[in-house]
Parts: structure tokens; C-alpha cells; sequence
């Protein structure tokens, strides 16, 4: 039984201090893998914590970061639009921030900085495709129902793809037009990427989420809780994790 450690902790870029929550198993001893959550349009919340929770109850220290700075989370989606369009207005500044967020990771004394790996959630898990794409320094990322253009570089930008590529897709996603998925797809083949696209019959946007349906229920949006693509994409991703940790 795993004996699970959490302190929220403060680190900073550019003037703005981010609020992390970190997470491990006080029972392992010595360093092991760490891991980054990369949260949804939401910010970081409960469910990008519990995240943190369910890896580093796999052994990992994980670490759920802040994107937005100051911990905000959104309560709605119009404030949630607007966090993320501030944000991903500024490509330049969201690998800073991930970057001054891998790096507090790494200095966690649980951590070993030389296995770390990355996995996020809609927004997230397009930011931790478009960190793969312009070479950072990761064993492994894995999206979830994630935002697959911020995957594909700008022209004569992005780097090599050094990182292993999971790629959690609902097929009956319509937030992600099929000409997305293409374009993506491509793109990782252009790179000769190690990339692993793994499409889930019948679901949607948000699968992963268990406040997926009443969120979506709510708001009018197309997203639904999907048990079954839930289980499979944490399951394989936890292979996925173990072979690049290797």
C-alpha cells in the first residue's frame, strides 16, 4: 500500500509565481521518474491533482503544474477561453513556462532528473505534444483527448522528437476536425517520431474526466465521461511509461 505524499509548492517565470501541486510515495526509497501533469482549459484543478495522486501511487513523483500562473482556475468556459487563448497566444512563453516547470520537478528530492516525462488533457495534452515536437528533453508525453494542432510545428520551427509519443484520441471527438488528426499524424511521420496514436471507438471529447458529461451537459459542449477509453488510454500509457523509463 502506497503511503502518498503531496505539498503544493511555488516556482517562478518571468515575475509570475506558478502554484504546482507534487506529489509521491513516501515508501520508495531513493530517486525515481518523474512526471508532469499538464492541465485541462480548466487550469489546476482537483482533477489534474488527482492525476498527480493516481502516478506517483505508480511510483513516480508527479507533479501537477500551473500554466496560468497564480493558480487560477476558470469556473466556467468563457473564463476558461480565456485563460487558454491568453496563454497559447504566446507559444514562446508557454515552453518557458513548461520548461521552468520541468525544471522544479526535477529538483524535487524524490525525483530523478534524468527520467522525467510529461502527460496532459485537452489543452495539456496538446502542450505536451507541441513540447515533444520542439525537442524537449523528455523520455516519454502522452496525450489525452488532446489539442492535436499545438503537435504540429510552424514552418522551419520544432526540433527532433526525441520523447515517445502516445496519442489517446477519441474517434468521435468533433472538437478535433479529422483534418487536425491528418495533419498530425503527418507531421509525426515527417519526424520520424516514435509516435503511438491510439484512436477509441465511440468516444468523445474529455473521456478521461469523470465532470466531463455534466460539464458538457451544462454548457452545451460535446464532451463525455467514457469508463471503458478511461481505463484502456491510463492502462497502455502506463506501459508506455515503464518502456521509456527503462
Amino acid at each position: 500500500m502506497a503511503n502518498i505524499q503531496s505539498e503544493q509548492i511555488t516556482y517562478s517565470f518571468d515575475g509570475v509565481d506558478m502554484q504546482a501541486y507534487i506529489a509521491w510515495d513516501s515508501d520508495l526509497e531513493g530517486e525515481r521518474p518523474g512526471v508532469l501533469v499538464v492541465h485541462e482549459w480548466w487550469g489546476k484543478n482537483a482533477y489534474a491533482q488527482r492525476r498527480a495522486d493516481m502516478l506517483a501511487n505508480l511510483g513516480y513523483t508527479a507533479m501537477a503544474l500551473d500554466m496560468y500562473g497564480g493558480g487560477k482556475t476558470a469556473e466556467n468556459p468563457d473564463q476558461a477561453g480565456e485563460l487558454m487563448n491568453g496563454l497559447l497566444a504566446d507559444l514562446g512563453t508557454v515552453r518557458e513556462r513548461f520548461n521552468a516547470a520541468l525544471k522544479a520537478l526535477r529538483a524535487h528530492g524524490t525525483a530523478d532528473a534524468a527520467k522525467t516525462a510529461a502527460i496532459g488533457y485537452c489543452m495539456g495534452g496538446g502542450i505536451v505534444l507541441h513540447m515533444a515536437r520542439y525537442g524537449a528533453d523528455l523520455k516519454a508525453v502522452a496525450s489525452f483527448h488532446g489539442a492535436l494542432p499545438l503537435g504540429v510545428a510552424a514552418e522551419g520551427e520544432g526540433g527532433k522528437v526525441t520523447a515517445r509519443v502516445a496519442v489517446y484520441h477519441g474517434e468521435d471527438d468533433v472538437l478535433i476536425p479529422d483534418e487536425a488528426v491528418t495533419s498530425f499524424r503527418a507531421e509525426m511521420e515527417k519526424t520520424g517520431a516514435d509516435c503511438l496514436f491510439v484512436p477509441l471507438p465511440t468516444a468523445l471529447h474529455g473521456f478521461s474526466n469523470p465532470a466531463a458529461t455534466t460539464n458538457g451537459e451544462k454548457y452545451g459542449l460535446p464532451l463525455r465521461y467514457d469508463e471503458r477509453a478511461d481505463y484502456a488510454s491510463w492502462n497502455h500509457m502506463q506501459l508506455v511509461l515503464q518502456s521509456a523509463f527503462q
